[in-house]
């Protein structure tokens, strides 16, 4: 007994206890740890802001690709618009040095008639009805009338694109 003792008290087998409990309370704690720490390491939540941090930093340029790409699908679209435009103006005006239709839309537009013909004007009844009910024109003065007209033909008028202005 007195050798078991001994042991029981020496340095080394005291050390040796120390030890095992030690040992025993950090793998207790680990297992806690481990428990407890969630599966978010340090390197995905680096790799996580990076990839932010990137998503911040691309929204804004690739909004403006995005942007000036419609952008410039929309000029296209206007271009395309104006060609064809500007192709329907040049077979008119290829019509208009044409004197036979000249001559036709003269005598529509004006109501002229070559000599030795009779001219006719058919007047719409309802058309008449209409006028009669707008109220007479004769009733107001004459600047009311041209007012009227000018208005009457600035409706009629399509917009004004890139005019120069009036001097």
């Amino acid at each position: 007994m007195a050798v078991k003792d001994r042991d029981r008290f020496s340095t080394a087998t005291r050390i040796r206890i120390i030890g095992e409990q030690t040992a025993a309370r950090v793998y207790r704690s680990q297992t806690k740890r481990q428990a407890r720490r969630s599966r978010l390491t340090g390197r995905a939540a680096l790799l996580a802001m990076v990839l932010c941090s990137l998503v911040v930093a691309l929204a804004y340029p690739i909004r403006q690709y995005v942007a000036q790409r419609a952008e410039i699908a929309d000029l296209q679209r206007e271009r395309q618009e104006t060609r064809d435009r500007v192709e329907d103006l040049r077979d008119l005006k290829a019509r208009w040095q044409d004197d036979a239709y000249a001559e036709q839309q003269i005598r529509l537009r004006l109501h002229y008639v070559m000599p030795g013909e009779t001219g006719f004007v058919v007047v719409d009844p309802d058309a008449a009805e209409q006028a009669r009910a707008e109220g007479g024109a004769a009733d107001r003065p004459w600047y009311r009338n041209v007012w009227d007209g000018v208005d009457k033909a600035d409706a009629r008028r399509p917009p004004a694109v890139n005019r120069p202005p009036r001097q």
